[in-house]
């Protein structure tokens, strides 16, 4: 019964914890165009998106993170021989590739409210989809769990990864109309 509180808790919180994933970038986006806007519009959009984003950040997007590290470790302590299992080693790796994601949004939050702008807009867009891509990559893989299935999944992603990317150039292309 503890593991199905603690697998609870840990799927609350990985939800809460992608909830900023996804829009952490998306503020980035936004932050970086404000730079292009004439005074008084640049400060003032500044002032609030950055406020914003490190309401989110600390408050939601950090704290989840902990949590969700917290209760995956509880659940392995819990259930030790899922360590036996390739499936989880590979889940493994890329929670751990989805944390140095997180903290490169860290990294650019840090820069941004500095005024350091190193990436176009349309570099954070796409920079916005890499968390999308972990989301569907992990919950496939701990659905499925066989390798055969995650063939189909590995085939399925770079059919969503395609998707994406005509999606973002269709939207680019719908934008300066």
């Amino acid at each position: 019964m503890t593991s199905l509180y603690l697998k609870a808790v840990h799927i609350i919180f990985i939800v809460t914890w992608f909830a900023g994933l996804f829009y952490m970038p998306r503020l980035y986006v936004y932050i970086i165009e404000a730079y292009d806007k004439p005074e008084p519009e640049k400060s003032i959009l500044l002032r609030q998106l950055n406020l914003m984003a490190s309401r989110l950040w600390y408050g939601i997007t950090w704290p989840s993170a902990i949590i969700t590290l917290g209760m995956g470790t509880s659940l392995l302590i819990n259930q030790p021989q899922w360590l036996t299992m390739s499936f989880m080693h590979i889940k493994l790796t890329l929670v751990f590739l989805l944390y140095l994601y997180h903290v490169s949004l860290q990294v650019l939050l840090n820069q941004l409210k500095k005024g350091v702008v190193k990436y176009s807009s349309q570099q954070m867009r796409m920079w916005n989809e890499v968390s999308t891509l972990f989301l569907i990559s992990i919950v496939f893989l701990i659905v499925l769990k066989n390798a055969l299935s995650m063939l189909w999944g590995l085939a399925g992603l770079i059919g969503v990864v395609i998707l994406i990317m005509t999606g973002m150039k269709v939207y680019k292309k719908l934008r300066k109309r």
